[in-house]
């Protein structure tokens, strides 16, 4: 062989090794590029499942919060309406109290010689005052009428008088002038009542006596 030849094809072999390893790089580079190219992916792929996760947490949130605001509106809704039923008539329930009173003052001043002239009219009097109760109750209207001892109430009583009457406890109430009304838990009218001011200054020395 020529050693023109042999150094031709030795060049040639040159070129191709050179042309191998330009090759090798560019799949090297290609697989890298690939590698890198799906980690990324992966990458964004898992940030968006988190804020996925985050939007349904926020979500699920929010509408635990719309729907307690709206069981807490349904309910203050359905209070407003009861209310509403209950307390809508106090003005004309007050207003139909001196009626009662009324009839009550008559009933009071019929004695044994009225009733027995006027029957008729005396019954139609008890049985307009018993129907007015009637109707109070169906409304949740409910008398107050305390007894002679009972404990003063401001709550309940309007005290119109004082008087240090013996043998009572201080603040008992000793006498009832006018019958008192609650419509369900509120006062509609207070009982007019006079209050014991007794002190009894001998039992307050033997208190203090055995205090001592």
């Amino acid at each position: 062989m020529k050693k023109e030849d042999l150094k031709k094809d030795n060049d040639i072999l040159d070129e191709n090794i050179e042309s191998d390893k330009k090759n090798f790089n560019t799949s090297e580079n290609n697989i890298e590029e690939d590698v890198i190219s799906k980690k990324g992916e992966k990458e964004i792929e898992i940030e968006s499942s988190e804020e996925l996760i985050k939007e349904n947490e926020n979500l699920k949130d929010k509408l635990i919060r719309s729907l307690a605001d709206f069981e807490n509106l349904r309910k203050r809704s359905e209070r407003d309406r009861r209310d509403a039923e209950l307390y809508g008539g106090t003005k004309l329930a007050r207003d139909l109290l001196s009626v009662f009173d009324n009839l009550s003052r008559a009933l009071e001043n019929i004695n044994d010689d009225l009733r027995k002239q006027n029957t008729a009219l005396v019954e139609g009097i008890e049985l307009t005052q018993r129907d007015l109760l009637t109707i109070f109750s169906k409304h949740k209207i409910e008398k107050i009428f305390p007894k002679i001892g009972d404990k003063f109430d401001p709550k309940l009583h309007q005290a119109m008088f004082e008087t240090p009457l013996e043998n009572t406890e201080k603040g008992n109430i000793i006498q009832v002038m006018t019958t008192g009304f609650k419509i369900g838990d509120r006062l509609l009218r207070a009982s007019q009542v006079g209050v014991s001011s007794f002190e009894d200054n001998e039992k307050e020395e033997v208190e203090n006596e055995e205090e001592k």
